[in-house]
């Protein structure tokens, strides 16, 4: 078990020259962007050079317009700004926008890297102001907020602010390819990494690797990436310029008298407010009858199974009772008027009728597995399962309690005319199918970044089963055919609320079933913990690094023996490369994938108390994706 967790240190460890680009506003501490503390927001530090002397890039602007008001800023020597900018006056006006290297001591105070800095607040200026006009992005507002507890973020004229602002060092994966500086840059409107390769005169896949950017990649004004430099800095300025560089946002605020104009829409922005606030008033009072409503619904579904005995005793016919027109039970219904309403209310309620129609008459041709088939429902692509009536109460009140982006939403429910025992559910069906046939495909093989976003979009799956739900929910069933991929690349889960049946192969300590490979302790004693879960995710994670479809388990098991420790290091990456889905044809990068199949080892282990919780696989996978 050592091992293993030493051989995740030593893959992040390669892997920490790739910093993360954090695409979030600068000014994104507000309501609008609750995620703001992601990986990306610092640059994190690593063990190898936990100081260094870099450069960041400043921006001349209004208020900092020579290199003796920027030397001011950053209480930097005029005569070394000077010769690094080949400039030859310290009062010389520099053109608006015209970029000045600046040179910087990193270090490593705790978990992140910065460049501290003081700033002596003026005119009452707002701390979101400060880091992105004054600094421009070079920070973002929220880390300046958590390093000076100012009140309502707005500090008084003369407070002393302490000002970390983002740099990183090269660790030994970047100072082996020859990197010396990482050069904090940031990025303004109209600026891409193809302009930045070509100012600072180095490959465009430099800045994309060190900074975990895909190909053609967006990136966004008043955010920073790193440039990673094998010598000291020389921007080229004589780069022919699609439009002229845009002035920076930041100008000293100008008190201006109110006019009447401007006094009667203060008025009307009053007068706006109070009715808003009504408003607000209402939706309260009308979410609290909802969730009244809502509740009553769901201690009837509790409530079903004891109902379910008196159906068969009905003398009408069931067709009727539960027709995909009908808003209410008819009188003589055995179903509660409350539980049909609450059923509408969430979901569609079809025809088997539309089923047969969006299926070709549940034809060969749109079958995706056992009871499974798939089709057009009012132009939507759809999956329609089999189920018996009593799975398919409890898979209805599994979804009530499940909104996630990766996660298949259930659509609607259609119960049988013939047969009541059993119905049908509804499903949206991405249009790329499942995992397992996107993986098998080798005309159209999914490139590594896919793959990577797969794993942390199944995971975010399960993290929310597993820790949001209440209770928590175990699937049980996680395996490549139950995951479906969307046009873009995402995964989503499915989730049919019930736990399939243990396998019987248990040859040589693997295990089997019509699910895929099992955890030991599910097959044996059908024990149902959220570990079950975590092993599932592992074998997920193995058919995404070799694109094997592995049913028993054995042959997977076998090739993965090396990362439980007695191989070199150089034979230990040789057996991964074997090990490697033949499709990717070498193009990704070693140190990821030694971290996802060191990740599944530990997620396979035999010992669920050995396995990692979702908690912790998230936060290896965060560094990756």
């Amino acid at each position: 078990m050592f091992t293993i967790w030493f051989l995740i240190w030593l893959c992040f460890d390669l892997s920490y020259a790739q910093q993360f680009y954090d695409q979030t506003p600068c000014s994104s501490d507000d309501a609008n962007y609750p995620d703001t503390n992601h990986p990306g927001t610092r640059y994190t530090c690593n063990s190898f050079q936990p100081s260094c002397r870099t450069f960041m890039v400043y921006r001349a602007c209004q208020r900092f317009q020579t290199i003796s008001n920027i030397s001011n800023l950053f209480s930097i020597d005029t005569d070394e700004l000077l010769s690094l900018n080949n400039l030859s006056s310290a009062l010389q006006t520099l053109q608006l926008g015209r970029e000045v290297l600046v040179p910087i001591n990193c270090s490593c105070p705790g978990q992140y890297y910065q460049a501290n800095f003081s700033y002596i607040a003026h005119d009452s200026t707002p701390l979101s102001e400060i880091a992105c006009g004054v600094f421009e992005g070079l920070l973002k507002s929220i880390t300046l907020v958590e390093e000076n507890p100012v009140k309502e973020h707005n500090p008084k004229v003369g407070y002393v602010l302490h000002v970390p602002l983002r740099c990183a060092c090269p660790d030994n994966f970047t100072s082996s390819n020859g990197v010396k500086y990482l050069v904090t840059y940031p990025f303004i409107e109209g600026d891409d990494p193809t302009k930045l390769s070509k100012k600072f005169g180095i490959p465009q896949h430099d800045i994309e690797q060190a900074n975990l950017l895909a190909p053609s990649a967006t990136v966004y004004p008043n955010t920073t990436v790193l440039v990673p430099l094998k010598a000291k800095p020389v921007i080229h300025f004589d780069l022919p310029a699609d439009s002229p560089p845009p002035t920076p946002g930041f100008l000293p605020t100008i008190p201006v008298r109110q006019t009447a104009k401007q006094s009667k829409r203060k008025k009307l922005y009053i007068a706006g407010s109070v009715v808003g606030f009504c408003l607000i008033l209402v939706a309260l009072l009308a979410s609290g009858l909802y969730v009244t409503v809502l509740k009553r619904w769901k201690a009837e579904l509790f409530q079903f199974s004891a109902r379910r005995s008196s159906i068969t005793s009905c003398s009408t016919p069931r067709s009727s009772q539960l027709s995909r027109a009908t808003t209410r039970s008819s009188p003589v219904s055995c179903l509660s008027p409350d539980l049909l309403v609450g059923i509408k209310y969430s979901l569609s309620n079809f025809s088997t009728e539309d089923l047969r129609r969006a299926t070709k008459d549940f034809s060969e041709d749109t079958k995706i597995s056992a009871y499974v088939y798939m089709g057009m429902i009012e132009n939507v692509q759809v999956m329609i399962k089999r189920m018996r009536f009593e799975d398919t109460r409890h898979l209805i009140d599994v979804h009530s309690k499940i909104n996630h982006v990766n996660v298949m939403k259930l659509i609607g429910v259609c119960y049988g005319e013939s047969d009541f025992s059993w119905s049908y559910v509804v499903f949206e069906f991405p249009a790329s199918g499942c995992l397992r046939d996107c993986l098998s495909n080798p005309s159209s093989p999914l490139v590594w970044h896919r793959r990577t976003q797969i794993a942390i979009d199944i995971a975010r799956a399960l993290h929310y089963l597993h820790y949001c739900m209440v209770p928590p929910y175990t699937h049980t069933s996680v395996n490549s055919r139950n995951i479906f991929v969307t046009p873009n690349g995402r995964a989503k889960l499915t989730v049919f609320g019930t736990t399939p049946a243990a396998g019987s192969s248990k040859e040589s300590g693997s295990t089997s079933s019509v699910g895929g490979w099992v955890a030991p302790e599910h097959l044996l004693n059908g024990l149902a913990s959220e570990k079950v879960d975590i092993f599932a995710f592992g074998i997920v994670l193995l058919e995404l690094i070799s694109g094997r479809d592995d049913i028993d388990g054995k042959l997977s098991k076998e090739s993965i023996d090396f990362l439980g420790g007695g191989v070199s290091e150089g034979g230990c990456f040789e057996q991964l490369r074997n090990f490697m889905d033949p499709c990717l044809k070498e193009d990704y990068p070693l140190a990821e994938a030694l971290c996802l199949a060191v990740l599944a080892r530990a997620c396979v282990e035999d010992d669920p108390m050995h396995r990692p919780s979702m908690d912790d696989i998230m936060k290896v996978l965060a560094r990756m994706v």
